[in-house]
């Protein structure tokens, strides 16, 4: 699940080539982007061409760099696709700064539900990446404590490092 609003404008596209690369090398991944709302986006990603499938959602997305509800997004997630897609064997990877202007506890019922429904719960911030960055702002404070793994999305470098600087692999 991408964060691709304004304020993820520098890392939405890469992001989406992360995704892009695991529904390739997985198979069983569903893909999704948010800004204002979420948009299912694995057919989009069934293409053998990444580019092409980079410019049709950037162009078919209504919200694209738009703003950010992370919970209202996660609500209509947990409303139309959690109970198709989720269980206790399923890996959540949520890529966002957790920059929201929406409620921040519908944020946090709706991680919580996740976080209830899923084996793990990932968080991928591209803001981790300045050593200066602290999670203080509301959205990611209401998600963190429904959150297994909190790390970095800057790049690619930081994808494949876990916080205690293990390597993992990215398959």
């Amino acid at each position: 699940i991408c964060d691709v609003s304004r304020s993820m404008d520098t890392y939405s596209k890469f992001l989406l080539q992360f995704i892009y690369a695991l529904q390739h090398t997985l198979g069983r991944v569903e893909s999704f982007v948010f800004s204002t709302r979420l948009t299912r986006v694995t057919e989009y990603f069934r293409t053998s061409d990444i580019f092409t499938a980079l410019d049709r959602i950037a162009r078919e997305v209504p919200d694209w760099s738009g703003g950010t509800r992370i919970g209202e997004s996660l609500r209509t997630f947990n409303h139309d696709w959690a109970l198709r897609t989720l269980n206790k064997h399923t890996i959540v990877l949520i890529m966002s700064d957790g920059l929201d202007t929406g409620d921040a506890s519908v944020l946090e019922h709706e991680m919580e539900q996740i976080q209830r429904r899923a084996a793990r719960v990932i968080w991928l911030n591209p803001l981790l990446g300045n050593e200066d960055y602290r999670p203080l702002a509301r959205g990611i404070s209401a998600a963190l404590p429904h959150v297994n793994l909190f790390a970095s999305a800057h790049n690619l470098a930081s994808l494949q490092a876990s916080p205690a600087g293990a390597r993992v692999s990215l398959i």
